[in-house]
């Protein structure tokens, strides 16, 4: 029994949890201890500064990666290699002039990881390191120390209604469009779960409930991650061109960006109340993200199909992103059982902490995408299934935002 609980909890999605609740747990107890990252690299203390980020953002990942059951040997030298790029992003981004034209260390980072990884490829003693979902979910928990938890009950009961509204109305125009371009069915399940709920999270779910086609499941997550790196950049400055504010414009980037890197990045472009929007909106949909699995279950199973699991509360649980759970864990703590300014001072140590980890997923991100894969002629339909779906889903997220975070909260 002892062993089975165990191995439940081997998987990136629980080890990112525990590890993000212990780097919260660490900021709370010594928080001398923590470093920032510096505005220069011209002294000793800036360089320890960095070296301190480091071993703490290396201690706890490869915590996590050994208790995953994976080899460090390969894993240390690659996040050393990943963690050099993302510093140099950072200190890129920090340039007067870079400041001055509004340029974020993320856009460097992804911009530096696709150069890589689309001219010389993707080096293979990097991979054991490149694991970008992993770094955001753990900086999420730590973001959830900046997060007050009223906004999230303010925030979060107009971000359920939007997450509930926008993902039955995109999900259900997407598998009615793919139907209509003739993709088949499990394609078209995963390409609608993708779009409509939180894209990775929501395909590789989807694709464990109903068992599908893992080559299917690498195209999808492909084109969600190619997808997502353009709107990341233009989704922020069309809502400044028409003006939205930024509860509205954090929204609808949470709710139409399929990536949680992607929507955390297109947030910071705005602020900071438009990052906290995003990314509560983004959790919104994760909690629909276990539901979805188990009514997907469900209308699997009922189509006759024997391979389906078994619709039950345990795939719900399964299914659902643990991290959320830390990330309000981690708002509660900081809320509620600690005075207001000392919250803010160690949300203050826990954003440096974030902001690093956040830096790595965004060299990863890029690393991760590869354009070649995704123009074969036999993905065409496919393809414009997803893009036209990503349209009507920008559409939708928008009028729903402003419904809700402009006319009703304002």
């Amino acid at each position: 029994m002892k062993n089975s609980f165990w191995s439940g909890l081997r998987n990136e999605d629980w080890m990112a949890t525990i590890m993000g609740l212990l780097m919260v747990a660490a900021v709370i107890a010594v928080p001398a201890w923590i470093p920032k990252f510096p505005k220069t690299l011209a002294t000793a203390d800036a360089w320890l500064s960095v070296g301190g980020l480091f071993v703490v953002t290396a201690t706890f990942s490869a915590l996590g990666i050994k208790a995953m059951g994976d080899r460090l040997r390969g894993f240390v030298p690659a996040f050393a290699a990943i963690f050099v790029m993302s510093a140099l992003c950072q200190y890129v981004s920090m340039l007067p002039a870079i400041k001055t034209a509004g340029l974020e260390s993320v856009f460097f980072s992804v911009i530096l990881g696709l150069l890589i990884r689309n001219t010389v490829g993707l080096p293979r003693w990097l991979m054991p390191a490149v694991r970008s979902e992993y770094y955001i979910k753990m900086g999420l928990i730590l973001l959830g120390t900046s997060v007050l938890f009223g906004e999230i009950l303010k925030a979060g009961a107009l971000g359920m209604l939007q997450a509930v509204v926008v993902v039955f109305t995109v999900w259900y125009f997407t598998f009615w469009l793919g139907r209509k371009l003739k993709l088949d069915s499990e394609m078209g399940i995963m390409l609608a779960s993708a779009v409509s709920i939180c894209g990775v999270s929501a395909a590789i779910a989807t694709c464990g409930a109903i068992k599908g086609d893992n080559r299917k499941l690498s195209f999808v997550v492909s084109i969600v991650l190619v997808v997502a790196i353009p709107m990341m950049y233009i989704m922020p400055l069309v809502a400044k061109w028409i003006g939205l504010s930024q509860e509205v414009a954090g929204a609808w980037l949470g709710g139409t960006i399929d990536t949680t890197g992607a929507v955390v990045a297109a947030g910071k472009f705005l602020g900071e109340t438009a990052e906290t929007y995003s990314v509560i909106i983004k959790s919104s949909q994760n909690v629909l993200l276990g539901i979805a699995a188990f009514i997907i279950s469900i209308y699997w199973s009922l189509r006759g199909t024997n391979q389906a699991e078994r619709p039950t509360a345990g795939v719900i649980w399964e299914r659902f992103p643990k991290f959320v759970v830390g990330f309000v864990a981690a708002s509660l703590v900081f809320s509620f059982l600690m005075p207001l300014q000392q919250a803010q001072a160690l949300g203050s140590l826990a954003k440096g902490l974030r902001e690093a980890l956040f830096s790595l997923a965004f060299v990863c991100i890029g690393l991760e995408t590869d354009f070649r894969h995704l123009f074969k002629r036999e993905n065409r339909n496919n393809i414009v299934t997803f893009l036209v779906a990503q349209g009507f889903n920008i559409v939708v997220t928008l009028v729903m935002a402003y419904l809700l975070f402009g006319l009703l909260a304002g």
